[in-house]
């Protein structure tokens, strides 16, 4: 199994598999054509609040990875965390979509640590 890991505004391709939006809300200024996205799983995005308090800050990162791992864990996000499972259970390779500038400290990147360190 292979998870990647891409922004939004990078261009889709063929190699992706099937390209999963795990942000709570869409990307600004992308089309639904260029974005290419096969599902768009919101139940996998931090809280609202929760991403409004890490905002991006490299210095919260661990203490968002724990809370965001915390919120994984909760039945909001037992849905969509199926929905990814068989996702990854009927392909190689998936690709994780995020918005986030910060290639290195986004939800995307603990989603995917979550997923191949078998927590999932």
């Amino acid at each position: 199994m292979e998870v990647r890991l891409k922004r939004a505004y990078d261009t889709a391709a063929r190699s992706d598999g099937p390209r999963v939006l795990v942000d709570r809300i869409w990307p600004r200024g992308v089309s639904k054509e260029d974005a290419d996205i096969a599902h768009w799983l919101k139940g996998l995005a931090p809280s609202t609040e929760l991403r409004k308090w890490f905002g991006h800050e490299p210095g919260k990162w661990p203490e968002f990875r724990e809370r965001y791992l915390k919120e994984l864990k909760a039945d909001e996000a037992e849905e969509d965390l199926s929905t990814l499972r068989q996702l990854l259970d009927d392909h190689q390779r998936i690709t994780l979509v995020f918005a986030a500038k910060d290639t290195e400290h986004n939800n995307a990147v603990a989603l995917r640590s979550y997923i191949l360190n078998g927590q999932l």
